[in-house]
């Protein structure tokens, strides 16, 4: 059955109208922006498979162009039309941290690190220098690594936070591997660095591990 034979109050587009985006599923959200399906398959059913296929939103969304395009419908128009949409909700949330104090944002801050970070398949490491205000002044990809590893070297995060002219930092790496865990050596970096930036008096206030749907804060966990 075609979405435009559905009921009105079932209809994804509708539903949104009059219930917020909150009220649709991945499936809904996913099939407003396909807009059609294909021969025998709604754009609900379309979007159901895409997700069955990928095991979940944010490994589609994560999907390289090849994989993405191997699926019956889809082309390198609409696997542009995707990363367009991507990059602007990053653009957004990086426009609420230039003009507001980071921790009156929480929120913001975990949804622009997981845009930036979660669909990667190999670990970086970031730094998101701050103001006296706490707001963004930049993100830095200071350092990137195999899926297991990678090198970060204080000295350069020091020159980089001198160069920003920046009053504290927040420092985030993602796991590819899925687990949102601190290692031990983890750990242990973060306490080299926070040592090696309070000797040029920038405060590090938090680290974050961005690992599939999951975001773990050091701060929260009294790791600083």
């Amino acid at each position: 059955m075609a979405i435009s034979d559905w009921p009105a109050a079932e209809r994804p587009r509708e539903k949104l109208m009059a219930r917020g985006p909150e009220a649709l599923s991945d499936a809904e959200l996913l099939a407003i922006f396909l807009r059609t399906g294909i021969v025998g398959k709604s754009a609900v059913d379309l979007a159901r498979e895409m997700l069955s296929t990928f095991g979940s939103l944010n490994a589609l969304i994560a999907a390289d162009e090849a994989a993405f395009c191997a699926v019956p419908g889809m082309g390198p128009a609409k696997y542009v039309q995707l990363q367009a949409v991507i990059e602007m909700a990053r653009r957004a949330l990086s426009e609420q941290l230039e003009q507001r104090d980071v921790f009156n944002s929480p929120g913001a801050v975990r949804h622009y690190l997981q845009l930036k970070l979660r669909p990667l398949r190999y670990e970086v490491f970031a730094a998101i220098f701050l103001d006296t205000q706490n707001r963004l002044l930049a993100t830095e990809e200071l350092f990137r690594g195999t899926l297991a590893q990678t090198s970060v070297f204080p000295r350069e995060i020091v020159k980089r936070a001198l160069f920003h002219n920046a009053a504290a930092v927040l420092f985030a790496h993602n796991h590819p591997s899925g687990i949102a865990e601190a290692s031990q050596a983890d750990q242990h970096l973060t306490q080299v660095l926070k040592q090696a930036l309070g000797l040029i008096d920038v405060r590090v206030l938090d680290h974050f591990i961005v690992a599939a749907d999951q975001v773990f804060s050091f701060a929260e966990h009294g790791m600083l």
